[in-house]
């Protein structure tokens, strides 16, 4: 039997908010993160492994970044990660200089690399989610974008896309409210508060499996996958009650 197309399932479930992950859903900033982390990890195993005389397994970002990293808030993903190889590092700050041997350091490593990418080839939004989200707020839905990203508003802002949402809770956000990060459904649960609803007034799009996980804890009416990187199978296994290769734009 087909799936029940988007739509149908919007007004059966009497949804009126819709909340957005950012990278991968809204924008291709996905690809350009997991290879800011590749890059920032690999070197830093290569340079660890040099001197210890041993060899560390690279990031694969078909297995490790899903698993470890996508969708989360960035300390919490060098600290994932580093545990799958047996290292362990002080913690830091915030304030630790990029490349300083700590789960903060490492973390300001990578996003220096994540914007030296975006710089380099700046932001592109899925036409498909744009032309979907205008289509629903001209038909009155409520939207949010949220992201564990720091960098969320200037990339929607570079990507011409942050006159779409009403409300924004993103890594800044969380941290000054002391929300935990996904798979914790906190993020979600904050938009839907910012925005007047309650769960099951409110569908929630998603590509990485922390967040469709989130999105099933918090209760939500609707768990949409967003399948980018041919993973239906994962996103259904992980708390989807739909898949789709691309939102309907008719």
């Amino acid at each position: 039997m087909p799936p029940v197309p988007l739509e149908r399932l919007l007004q059966d479930k009497n949804i009126s908010a819709l909340i957005l992950d950012m990278d991968g859903v809204i924008t291709q900033t996905a690809s350009v993160h997991a290879a800011a982390w590749k890059r920032m990890f690999d070197d830093y195993l290569r340079q660890r492994g040099k001197q210890e005389g041993r060899v560390y397994e690279p990031l694969h970002i078909a297995t490790d970044y899903r698993q470890y990293i996508d969708g989360i808030p960035r300390y919490d993903g060098v600290r994932n990660f580093l545990a799958s190889r047996n290292i362990v590092l002080p913690e830091g700050t915030a304030a630790d200089a990029p490349g300083t041997k700590t789960v903060a350091g490492l973390g300001n490593l990578k996003n220096d690399y994540f914007l030296e990418l975006v710089q380099q080839g700046g932001v592109q939004p899925y036409p498909d989610t744009a032309a979907f989200l205008k289509k629903r707020i001209a038909e009155g839905y409520r939207t949010a974008v949220i992201s564990a990203s720091r960098n969320c508003q200037a990339i929607l802002a570079a990507a011409g896309l942050e006159g779409l949402f009403e409300v924004r809770v993103d890594g800044v956000v969380a941290s000054e409210l002391g929300l935990k990060g996904k798979p914790a459904p906190d993020v979600f649960l904050e938009a839907a508060r910012q925005l007047g609803a309650g769960p099951q007034e409110c569908a929630v799009f998603e590509d990485a499996i922390a967040g469709l996980a989130a999105g099933k804890a918090g209760g939500f009416a609707l768990v949409v996958g967003i399948n980018r990187t041919n993973q239906a199978a994962e996103l259904y296994k992980h708390g989807a009650d739909l898949v789709l290769d691309k939102f309907p734009t008719a």
